[in-house]
């Protein structure tokens, strides 16, 4: 399933900014394109947009975002042309998954 807004449908004036909302989950992506007022927050980006209805398991209360894979938090202001990605939350610690196969004397990615 892929849930896409087209970009042409974002129109930038003055007074907006054209912000880019993502979420990636193993088997689909999100991806919506939407307009805000300039001086709009992350909080406000994630409110106006889609993601927190067409996706149940996205909670404000928990969430963690970023832009272009920075962390940021939900009061910086975006700016035109930003990419917020909002991050599932991981199921395992990677460096306990590192530790644990480093044990058994396995590595997390391909030999070399």
């Amino acid at each position: 399933m892929h849930f896409t807004s087209e970009p042409d449908s974002c129109m930038v004036s003055k007074s907006t900014v054209q912000v880019e909302v993502v979420y990636a989950m193993p088997d689909e992506q999100y991806r919506e394109c939407i307009t805000v007022p300039e001086g709009s927050t992350a909080r406000c980006v994630v409110e106006s947009s889609t993601v927190l209805a067409k996706l149940k398991q996205v909670d404000m209360s928990q969430i963690k975002i970023g832009i272009y894979g920075r962390l940021i938090t939900l009061d910086t202001v975006m700016q035109d042309g930003d990419r917020l990605e909002v991050y599932r939350p991981l199921r395992a610690d990677p460096k306990t998954v590192r530790r644990m196969l480093a044990k058994q004397g396995k590595s997390m990615g391909k030999s070399r």
